[in-house]
Order: C-alpha cells, then structure tokens, then sequence
C-alpha cells in the first residue's frame, strides 16, 4: 500500500493530477486537482490506493491530515471514495468536524450525494472520532480573491467542470456561474474555492 508519492505534475484535469516519480506516471484523483500546477518543482502527494475486481484506483490528498479525514470518511456506511472526495473539496474542513461534532445535518447535505439518512450516519459514525484532528493547520487550503469585472476564461471553464466531476447538479452549478463571472481570479483553485463557498453556504 502506498503512503504518498513524490514527484512532478505533469498533467491536471478536472478529476485528477498525473504524478510522475522517476519516470512512472501515477493517475491521482484528488479532491481539487487545481490546487496542483504542472512544473518541474517535485510535490509530495498523500496517496490511498482503492482496489477492486475491476480496477486499482488512487486517491490523492494534500496533506496526511486530509487523508486521515478521507479514510474516517468512507468508514461511514453510504459514503464510497468519491463521495469522500467531494465533501473534502470544500475547504472548510474545520467547519465539517464542526457540524459532525454538533450534529448539524443541514451543514452536511449540502455535500453532493448526502441526503439526511448519510448526514446523520456521518454523524453517528463519527462523531467522538475527529480529536486527533482537531488541529488547523492546512485546513484553509484556498484564498478567495475580491469580485472583479466579471470576465470569462478558460481558468473558470475549467472549475465548473471540477465541480461537476465532483457530483454537484448541473441546476446548482448555473445557479452560481454568473456570480463566479463576477469572481476576480488568476486561477482555477480560486474559482473552484468560491464555486464550493456559494454551493454549501
């Protein structure tokens, strides 16, 4: 099983990060591949390697803490590694133990796939479990920019098709797009930030 991987982006799509370490390339599907960028500076990817009858599927987090969260996550009955993945993307992780701790099924449901029963099985699940990850640190992973001129660009194309990978319905996601349209950045982490802040606020 693997701990983490070391090496250089050299792709990212909406769904994953392609890692190559030392001339392997390893298909990673992350929570936010954005937060990745193709370059020669070697990261360091925390890993989860999902096997199956059909498939071998690795699942990439920022940070051991955010793997640590994943893998409580899919411990809970009704909740599979992509569903994990897109309760991970929103960055408010502090704010999820939060509403796990105080039993806020509202917070819950706005994750893509969770319903009530899910919520209140996270809870159930989990609640009493997250102490040893109580710490903040790398938990806000995403800096929102101020609202600026409204422009279209391919860095905003690119979130809105994140966030559909993700899971989030189409109706949602349009509901949101003219105010990301009006959403200053110079990358698609930061549209993909705000997209996420709008659809669980």
């Amino acid at each position: 099983m693997y701990e983490y991987l070391h090496g250089t982006i050299t792709a990212v799509t909406p769904t994953h990060v392609v890692i190559d370490v030392n001339g392997v390339g390893y298909l990673v599907n992350t929570a936010n591949p954005y937060r990745y960028q193709v370059g020669t500076t070697p990261v360091t990817v925390y890993v989860y390697q999902a096997v199956s009858d059909s498939a071998q599927t690795l699942y990439g987090f920022a940070d051991y803490d955010e793997k640590q969260l994943f893998l409580k996550l899919i411990n809970v009955n009704g909740i599979g590694p992509k569903s994990a993945l897109a309760i991970l993307a929103n960055p408010d992780h502090q704010g999820l133990m939060q509403a796990i701790r105080t039993n806020d099924v509202s917070f819950l449901t706005k994750f893509p796939g969770v319903g009530k029963k899910t919520a209140g099985q996270i809870v159930l699940d989990l609640q009493g479990k997250l102490d040893d990850l109580a710490s903040p640190a790398s938990q806000d992973l995403f800096t929102p920019e101020v609202a600026g001129d409204g422009s279209v660009s391919p860095e905003l194309s690119d979130a809105l098709a994140a966030l559909d990978a993700l899971g989030y319905r189409a109706a949602a996601v349009k509901k949101i797009t003219p105010k990301l349209k009006q959403f200053a950045a110079t990358n698609t982490n930061d549209y993909l930030s705000e997209g996420l802040r709008l659809l669980t606020k």
